[in-house]
C-alpha cells in the first residue's frame, strides 16, 4: 500500500495518534479520505476530459501509458513476449533484473 511496509505503517499509526490526539484522530482521517476522494474524482475526470478531447481515432488511449516505466513495459516487453514463439536462450525465459536505483 503506497510503498509502505507494515512496519512503517504502524509507525505513521503512532505518529498520528501522538499528534492529534485520540478524539481528533478520526475526524482528521475523514477530512484525509475526504481530499483522496476528491483528487480520485478530479483525476478521473481530467482523464476522461483528454480522451475526450483527442477524438474517436484515440478510444484506446489509456493515460497510464504516459508514464514512461509503463510505455516501457507496453512496447518492449509485453510485444516481444507476444510474437516470439521461443523464449531468449540467454535470459532463460526470464525478464533481465531491474534495478531501481540504476540510472
Amino acid at each position: 500500500m503506497f510503498g509502505i511496509s507494515g512496519g512503517e505503517f504502524v509507525i505513521l499509526l503512532l505518529l498520528a495518534l501522538l499528534i492529534f490526539g485520540p478524539d481528533q484522530l478520526p475526524k482528521a482521517a475523514q477530512q484525509v479520505g475526504r481530499v483522496l476522494r476528491q483528487l480520485r474524482t478530479m483525476a478521473n475526470s481530467a482523464s476522461s476530459d483528454i480522451k475526450e478531447g483527442l477524438g474517436p481515432e484515440y478510444k484506446d488511449f489509456d493515460v497510464q501509458d504516459l508514464n514512461p516505466k509503463r510505455f516501457i513495459q507496453k512496447h518492449f516487453w509485453d510485444d516481444e513476449e507476444e510474437t516470439s514463439e521461443k523464449p531468449v536462450s540467454r535470459l532463460n525465459g526470464k525478464r533481465p533484473p531491474f534495478d531501481d536505483e540504476a540510472t
